[in-house]
């Protein structure tokens, strides 16, 4: 029963938890995408690419949640809270964190500053740990 409990446990963390990172870093960028609108509408569409990159996490943890989902939890229960955890920690974290570097490539853009490109190598290098986090739950 135990092991029932942290098998269902673990895929909520996993798919939870991305979820929210990507929520939380979305409307991060999100955010300042609206300030950014004011001072300079010209340049919504960068804007608007900036602030969907931390969406996702939330697809990596809906992936692992989906592969992981058929096991059997009274055998596995104890290996998915583990997976479940450690794949969500890394995908909320993730997604903050790119939500705050493409918040301020936003700002840069809407001073006049040519940074989307660089924004977007800088964003990739956090969603590089969900991807490894993705990859290793797969692995397993």
């Amino acid at each position: 029963m135990l092991n029932l409990i942290l098998g269902y446990l673990g895929l909520g963390l996993m798919l939870g938890l991305a979820g929210v990172g990507s929520s939380i870093g979305t409307t991060i960028a999100g955010n300042a995408a609206e300030g950014a609108l004011k001072k300079n509408p010209d340049k919504s569409s960068s804007y608007m690419i900036l602030s969907a990159l931390p969406a996702t996490q939330g697809l990596y943890g809906f992936v692992a949640f989906l592969i992981w989902s058929s096991r059997d939890f009274a055998a596995d229960g104890l290996k998915l809270f583990g997976i479940g955890i450690s794949v969500g920690l890394v995908c909320l974290l993730s997604a903050i964190r790119q939500g705050q570097v493409c918040a301020n490539g936003i700002i840069g853009i809407s001073q006049g500053h040519d940074v989307q490109t660089n924004t977007m190598i800088y964003a990739a290098l956090p969603e590089f740990y969900a991807i490894l986090a993705l990859v290793a739950a797969l692995m397993i």
